[in-house]
């Protein structure tokens, strides 16, 4: 209850403090045109000084105040920034009956009257300016001789409403110089409403470009409590959300204050406080009239000069922020601010109707006195709030009393700026329009009465409505500093909008720095531009530009991976997956990399994938084609010791021409192995595996007619055998021819119906292109594999049944060895070979083919190369006779 207590206490003396200081009357002014003929006009009367010309008119300064106080308004002050408005009507009527080729013979003058900020009393000001001054009596204006020929006004569109209700009635064109847009109400009910403004929907445009610019996608609002703040949100939230750009919190600041509505309030602020203490966006948007500005500003400087300790609010205020300010809205202070710190707001960026600077208007603004505005009505005020002195002759003033010295280029800028603001050029605009307007409606009337009297030409007075329709359309001039004013159909003004940045001194004074401009006249892709060089940013921001997001950026390599619950702005970050990258940060989904491509190790970039096949540059192929020609090599040896020993019994009583057929075919499947080392190409796919099963067959068919041929001799050698028949060559011979055409038809088939072709497999292995001999058909391909599997075992069965045959003779027991070692090694082949990839599957029946043929020759030819070389005395016919016997 402490803490409750501490809180209450706190923000209702920090309410309190605001309304003080935001409760003036704030200089929002209707500005009343009027021209007069001055035939019969009394000078007495109107109470004015006057500044003869060389025509029959003189220009008149006409002032007046409404009288009567408002309602619920604390300190009867002003705002003194918005002073510069009137200066501005002032110089433009001024300059205008100063050039008479505008309105010849005609004087332009004014009323000014204070619309208190306050709708309701917009009705009264307005009823009051149409008829007897001060005495309300609608339509009744027998006496009345100051004919209005359009009235600019008023800032706010409240004011605006009220005035254009009663105005469209008369046809009285009305100018608007900073209200964009009626809310809810229907425009056409009020044609002579123009105003003096670019189309609102084009600075909502630009604010979108400018958030997606920076990559600010965590905003904060901040608006007036106002049919026209839910407005600004109900049309600018659609609009973020196609774009992608979500809103943390929304603020509102209400205008009017009731002391049985204090509690409310109090936890209002409160929200408000918390605003600056927990919430993350970095970019707060701004939009609704001064009175928005001015909250913010007491708002920062309150808490910050009363630091709450309770452990709900112990968190320095933090003022890091973007501030992004709508044209509506100006750095606006009351002269009670003046201990707010402009430095929390350096960096800010504005939206401003574009303008230039008028030539002459600073001197005119420098030369202002107190002491030379006699009809000033608001000089006194102004001059008591800017310096803190009494212009008043009152002896008994307390005020320290104005020496004369002061100058309005002295203040600061939030107080008093001496360039001229975006509603001043405006206004400025609007009385030349206006002007332009009356001149055109004056030129017609003069040549329809030269036209129908020549010798009678009488002046008449141009009425409102005829000025209201020429005004929308004739109205197309270029202004003394070049700018075309040209309204719209729907009576806007065709114009952008400037962008700028708000430049902070330790002084609290500032300037604005145009930086960008928006511009919906431009060719397509120049509608925003902006200097991002040229932009100053908060002394606090340590990332520049600054973000403003709800969460770190997901980098390179990561996409957003949403979080039930949240905004869609909110996200966490997930991994790309394999074969995926992306390529920038906050992407929603990653990217494929192409087929010839991966991804690297941060998954942000795709790099060339690596060619993968057996070189023979590699030390895996070097390897397995160094023990391929070495296993040529020695089955070349054995084959030329064979030759030489061709005469030797050994050699006679194993079927030498066989034998020298097996170590042929074994020499060449020692070869073809080397086939499959190298770049596959369409050659190598066709002839490797037909070729290794063709020769492979013609060997184990080798084995199998000397195993046969042998069993058949023995049979044969007894008494009655019927086997005698087929002792000899033939048998052999017919044996090999029959079982290599078998194998011979078979890859004859696979390549006539599905032959090997050269393939890139980039699937299975990542970051890798399998260059490999796609086999075609698997099924033919196997049926290779498993025909001489077939023969293997037939000839492992023939060598088991012949393996007790005189031992001379007989070479069963080798060829069995050698048949198990072929099966063996077959065998495992097959699952091996499906488990592996790329390279080390051609590496794996490289292997095998070299395994089973190094096992045919070890195991057959190494026991009589031992005799032969090694123990030459048992080469030898009586030997063999023995060991028989």
């Amino acid at each position: 209850w402490r803490t409750l207590l501490v809180k209450y206490l706190y923000v209702t003396f920090l309410y309190i403090y605001i309304l003080i200081m935001l409760k003036p009357f704030p200089f929002h002014v209707l500005l009343v045109l009027q021209f007069k003929y001055l035939l019969n006009t009394s000078y007495k009367d109107m109470n004015l000084d006057s500044e003869e010309t060389n025509c029959c008119n003189s220009a008149r300064l006409l002032i007046y105040a409404i009288q009567g106080q408002p309602r619920n308004y604390f300190i009867c002050s002003v705002i003194t920034k918005f002073y510069q408005h009137i200066l501005a009507l002032v110089f433009a009527v001024k300059e205008i009956n100063k050039y008479l080729h505008i309105l010849p013979n005609i004087t332009l003058g004014f009323h000014i009257y204070d619309s208190y900020s306050d709708a309701l009393m917009t009705y009264r000001t307005t009823l009051d300016l149409l008829f007897k001054l001060h005495k309300i009596v609608p339509n009744y204006i027998c006496g009345t001789i100051n004919k209005i020929v359009g009235i600019i006004g008023g800032m706010s569109p409240e004011t605006s409403i009220r005035m254009a209700e009663i105005l469209q009635l008369y046809k009285i064109p009305q100018i608007s110089y900073g209200s964009f847009q009626l809310v809810g109400t229907d425009e056409s009910r009020f044609p002579p409403f123009y105003r003096m403004a670019p189309d609102e929907a084009v600075q909502y445009e630009g604010l979108v470009q400018l958030l997606l610019y920076f990559g600010w996608k965590w905003v904060g609002f901040i608006i007036a409590d106002d049919k026209h703040g839910e407005h600004f949100i109900q049309t600018l939230e659609p609009m973020l959300s196609q774009n992608k750009i979500c809103s943390e919190f929304t603020e509102s600041v209400d205008r009017n204050f009731h002391f049985y509505e204090l509690l409310e309030m109090v936890e209002r602020t409160v929200s408000h406080v918390v605003v600056f203490t927990e919430k993350t966006a970095n970019a707060v948007i701004i939009h609704g009239e001064n009175i928005v500005f001015m909250w913010l500003a007491s708002t920062l400087l309150v808490t910050k000069l009363f630091p709450v300790t309770t452990s709900d609010f112990s968190q320095e205020i933090s003022t890091r922020k973007v501030w992004i300010t709508m044209a509506q809205n100006d750095f606006t202070l009351h002269s009670l601010q003046r201990a707010v710190d402009m430095q929390m707001f350096h960096g800010a960026i504005s939206f401003s109707i574009s303008k230039k600077e008028l030539p002459g208007f600073q001197q005119y603004i420098q030369a202002v006195t107190p002491y030379g505005a006699n009809q000033d009505g608001f000089i006194r005020e102004v001059w008591k709030q800017a310096f803190g002195c009494s212009v008043s002759n009152n002896a008994v003033s307390e005020d320290e009393q104005c020496t004369g010295e002061e100058r309005l280029d002295d203040l600061l800028a939030s107080f008093f700026e001496t360039s001229i603001l975006s509603h001043s050029y405006s206004i400025y605009n609007a009385v030349y329009a206006l002007a332009q307007a009356l001149h055109v409606a004056h030129t017609i009337r003069t040549h329809q009465n030269i036209q129908k009297d020549r010798d009678q030409v009488k002046a008449k007075t141009i009425e409102a409505w005829q000025v209201r329709f020429l005004f929308i359309n004739r109205i197309s001039f270029n202004n003394n500093v070049g700018d075309e004013i040209k309204l719209n159909e729907d009576g806007t003004l065709k114009a952008g909008f400037d962008i700028v940045n708000l430049i902070t001194f330790p002084n609290s004074s500032y300037i604005n720095i145009p930086v960008g401009e928006i511009d919906p006249q431009a060719p397509p892709g120049k509608f925003f531009l902006i200097h991002q060089d040229k932009i100053q940013w908060h002394h606090e921001f340590t990332q520049l530009p600054p973000l403003s997001l709800c969460n770190d950026p997901c980098p390179l390599g990561k996409i957003k991976n949403k979080i039930e619950g949240q905004k869609f702005c909110c996200y966490a970050c997930a991994h790309c997956t394999e074969k995926m990258i992306s390529r920038q940060i906050d992407m929603e989904n990653c990217d494929r990399c192409p087929e010839d491509q991966f991804p690297n190790e941060a998954h942000d970039e795709c790099i060339p994938k690596m060619l993968n096949y057996l070189s023979f540059e590699e030390p895996l192929g070097i390897t397995l084609m160094s023990l391929s020609l070495l296993f040529s090599i020695v089955t070349a040896l054995v084959f030329i010791i064979f030759i030489k020993q061709r005469d030797t019994p050994i050699v006679k009583a194993n079927n030498r021409n066989l034998t020298y057929l097996l170590l042929v075919s074994l020499f060449l499947c020692f070869l073809c192995s080397l086939q499959f080392i190298g770049h596959p190409n369409k050659v190598t796919c066709l002839l490797r595996q037909t070729t290794f099963g063709i020769i492979f067959s013609i060997a184990i068919s080798s084995i199998l007619a000397k195993t046969i041929t042998v069993v058949v001799a023995f049979l044969a050698s007894k008494p009655g055998s019927l086997f005698h028949k087929w002792v000899g060559q033939k048998l052999a011979y017919s044996i090999i021819w029959f079982c290599s055409f078998i194998q011979v038809t078979i890859c004859v088939v696979w390549l006539n119906t599905s032959p090997p072709f050269p393939d890139l497999d980039m699937e299975t292995l990542l970051g890798e292109i399998i260059v490999e001999c796609h086999e075609g058909s698997i099924t033919m391909f196997y049926c290779v594999l498993g025909y001489m599997g077939f023969l293997a075992l037939l000839s492992f069965i023939v060598a088991f049944l012949a393996r007790k045959l005189p031992e001379s003779f007989n070479e069963a027991k080798f060829i069995t060895f050698s048949m198990l070692v072929f099966c063996s090694v077959w065998l495992t082949f097959v699952p091996t070979y499906l488990s592996t990839n790329g390279k080390y599957m051609v590496a794996v029946e490289i292997f095998s083919i070299l395994s089973s043929s190094g096992g045919l020759l070890g195991c057959i030819f190494t026991p009589k190369i031992y005799i032969i070389i090694l123990r030459p005395e048992l080469n030898t016919r009586e030997h063999l006779v023995h060991k028989k016997l």
